[in-house]
């Protein structure tokens, strides 16, 4: 009677096992459902041979960041219009591979709605 409970209590426990890892993410997909974070401040310095630059973020410290060709720039003609000492420079990026990744590259400030309702 025990050996019966035991082999049934472990097909159970296989049996969920191999639920959740059918509805885990797969290593590629773990990277993309990582949440975005915001870094602002100052450009040290831009690779673009590597296609990365370095931020200054008065908060945070330093963290370089990697552009592909999906970063979006807003009120930045592009990467190659990225120079050190650009100020109010704002990078939505993500983790992956042990790397940041620019989602969007834009200047912040000016412009906008503001909340008004004038």
């Amino acid at each position: 009677m025990k050996l019966i409970a035991l082999i049934l209590t472990t097909a159970v426990a296989l049996t969920a096992g191999a639920t959740g890892l059918a509805g885990a993410a797969a290593p590629g997909e773990a990277s993309q459902a990582a949440p975005l974070r915001e870094f602002e401040g100052t450009v040290v310095s831009v690779n673009r041979d590597a296609r990365r630059f370095r931020l200054r973020d008065s908060e945070r410290g330093t963290v370089r960041i990697k552009v592909t060709r999906n970063t979006r720039f807003e009120r930045i003609a592009g990467f190659s219009a990225l120079r050190p000492g650009m100020r109010r420079i704002e990078a939505k990026v993500r983790r992956r591979d042990g790397r940041w990744i620019a989602i969007e590259v834009e200047r912040s400030g000016g412009g906008g709605e503001h909340g008004g309702d004038d």
